[in-house]
């Protein structure tokens, strides 16, 4: 079986994570792996609740497995169980203890966290317009606290791309050199 690099894009509502992850994929000729939560929740006649979450989360980690056969060398993926745990902490309080099991043991090679310096873009999926600084704070202290790596991706359009690029090409130097 090959190995597959996985990247995933993570970061607060409307900073950008999905015309990245395209963008990203595109760039690097390979495949992407789309936020299972938003096909979820259009499909929902009523409010969200605790337990769609751990379905979003099953739902997340069947795409993810489905599209790295498809991928080259590289998968980027558009979230993980790290939006999943900080939305479920942060709406509910809590999160099911088998996605913090999972969350420690995935295997993803760098995490991109998109900084907040976009302007808000309406949709009815996002919530919360007025607390992206907190958010972004708590996904920071979530990947600190995990240990895992990442790298803050800034910057508006083409230069936001840029950044990003550049830090993929960084962290995928430090695999050739070893």
């Amino acid at each position: 079986m090959r190995k597959i690099i996985k990247i995933a894009i993570i970061g607060p509502e409307s900073t950008g994570k999905t015309e990245l992850s395209k963008q990203l994929a595109e760039h690097y000729k390979t495949e992407w792996v789309p936020e299972a939560a938003r096909a979820y929740l259009e499909k929902l006649s009523r409010k969200y609740e605790y337990d769609d979450l751990g379905k979003i989360a099953l739902q997340q980690l069947k795409d993810e497995k489905d599209v790295a056969q498809n991928a080259n060398h590289l998968l980027i993926c558009d979230t993980n169980l790290v939006v999943i745990k900080v939305w479920s902490d942060f709406k509910f309080g809590k999160t099911e203890p088998w996605i913090i099991d999972t969350l420690r043991k995935q295997g993803y090679f760098l995490h991109l966290l998109t900084d907040i310096d976009m302007p808000w873009e309406y949709d009815p999926m996002r919530e919360h317009p007025d607390k992206r600084k907190e958010l972004f704070d708590i996904y920071e202290r979530e990947l600190k606290s995990f240990g895992i790596p990442y790298r803050i991706i800034s910057g508006l359009g083409k230069r936001r791309l840029a950044n990003a690029i550049r830090e993929v090409d960084e962290a995928l130097q430090l695999i050739e050199q070893k």
